[in-house]
């Protein structure tokens, strides 16, 4: 383990004489809730009441706890927060579809099919999460990435950019599909489970001489892959304080309601129970498919972001009023318990939705809605240092145009990466031995400034 690590541990340590930016290293974990699908920006976080007709949002602004602040009207939880956050309202990049633009969310990077829904590729560049299970970063938790509610999907079939890539599938983070099915958020792992060490040596012991003549296989991808799930298995099954991190069972029955009876809720409260335990990169899918609602329009659980026709009922009956819950539990609650000192939490979509309301015939619904829209939507961020009750950026009149600072998704990982006190030039080196930057922004300096 030492020797795979050295040359990323060389890396860092040549860098640490580069440009330290505002916020390094205040943060221990990040935690993102990544709203899948794409939310609007006009009907949550950056309303418009003075835009025309067919551009403003049919839901009333309402003041937050930050002066001239306003929300959306079913946002009162998050209204009632706004000083604990900062919102940028001038993120912006050119990617026009999900698979692609949650590529470039999930990794900083542009995917080279613009504007498309590529199958996860071996030749991917590797998630944020990969990249921190190659590089040394500090964390009392054997696993320095967790995907919670994941992968996300687009909107059956898991998008890229969420993988080693081609760091390897040993990069991979770990995955925990839905937190609330079973006893713990791992299927089949129970404190029942955890196996005194002569218990695990004894089975190592037999496993060793089963595989005796079984070399020949060590070659094989396959086997090689079975070989890492297994180590994984047995480290979760000699850690019991690893089954307790995934184990939602310890929550008071308060608690888990506060967060909310549902898939999502119960992801963020994994995500909070994770950081807790010192996961050092948590990433919570809010909606676990982006578009699920073709398949079960009657199944709220499988609703997504993409809010093509009918946004605004699918807004206001199934996805803000959870969304506004949850994440207003999960700040209020952090908060309480300090957790926010040192956890930068990001909230965020891959883009938003346009300036025009209008019915699209290829969709689903009578009634109209909003198409993808990335050139201006807004996401929230808090803890480690980030300043509260501000907001950065802004767009024009209708809220479909950046119009001052100006920030993008690599922007936003130069930012993860900096806040864990890794230094935005360090390398990570692909399986020829180039050299990749982690990142080719800058972290967002405004977020840390009074």
């Amino acid at each position: 383990m030492l020797g795979a690590a050295w040359p990323a541990i060389a890396k860092v340590q040549a860098a640490e004489g580069t440009r330290r930016y505002a916020g390094f290293g205040r943060a221990k974990s990040i935690l993102t809730i990544f709203a899948h699908g794409g939310q609007s920006q006009i009907d949550m976080w950056d309303p418009k009441p003075e835009a025309p007709d067919h551009v403003r949002s049919l839901f009333q602004p309402i003041q937050t706890t930050v002066p001239g602040v306003h929300f959306t009207e079913d946002m009162a939880g998050l209204a009632s927060i706004a000083d604990k956050l900062t919102i940028v309202r001038s993120m912006a990049h050119a990617d026009l579809d999900h698979g692609s633009a949650a590529y470039l969310s999930f990794t900083g990077r542009y995917h080279t099919r613009l504007s498309s829904n590529p199958p996860p590729r071996p030749t991917d560049l590797p998630a944020i999460g990969s990249i921190l299970k190659y590089l040394p970063v500090d964390g009392q938790f054997p696993y320095s990435s967790v995907y919670v509610n994941g992968p996300a999907l687009v909107p059956l079939e898991p998008g890229p950019g969420q993988f080693g890539g081609l760091l390897g599938r040993s990069h991979d983070p770990l995955f925990v599909e839905n937190p609330g099915i079973d006893e713990i958020a791992i299927p089949g792992l129970s404190h029942k489970t955890v196996l005194a060490e002569e218990q695990m040596r004894a089975r190592l012991r037999l496993r060793e001489r089963l595989n005796l003549r079984n070399n020949v296989l060590g070659e094989s991808q396959k086997v090689k892959e079975s070989q890492r799930l297994y180590a994984e298995a047995l480290e979760m099954l000699s850690s019991p304080e690893v089954i307790s991190a995934f184990d939602l069972g310890q929550e008071s029955v308060k608690t888990r309601a506060d967060y909310g009876g549902y898939r999502s809720g119960q992801s963020c409260l994994l995500g909070r129970r994770l950081v807790e335990a010192g996961v050092p990169y948590v990433n919570v899918i809010f909606n676990h498919t982006n578009r699920g609602q073709d398949n079960a329009p009657e199944e709220i659980e499988e609703y997504g972001w993409d809010t093509h026709n009918d946004i605004f009922n699918a807004l206001h009956e199934f996805l803000v009023p959870r969304f506004d819950k949850t994440i207003t539990t999960l700040i209020n609650d952090m908060d309480d318990r300090g957790l926010l000192d040192s956890t930068l939490v990001i909230i965020m979509s891959e883009f938003g939705r346009a300036p025009l309301i209008a019915r699209e015939p290829n969709f689903p619904g009578n009634n109209a809605g909003r198409k993808h829209w990335a050139s201006a939507y807004s996401i929230a961020l808090a803890g480690a240092g980030v300043k509260r009750g501000a907001v950065l950026g802004a767009t024009d009149r209708l809220g479909g145009e950046v119009i001052t600072d100006r920030y993008a998704p690599w922007d936003l990982t130069a930012t993860v990466f900096n806040a864990l006190g890794i230094p935005v030039d360090t390398h990570y080196t692909d399986p020829v031995d180039r050299p990749l930057p982690v990142t080719t922004g800058k972290p967002i300096e405004a977020l840390y400034r009074s």
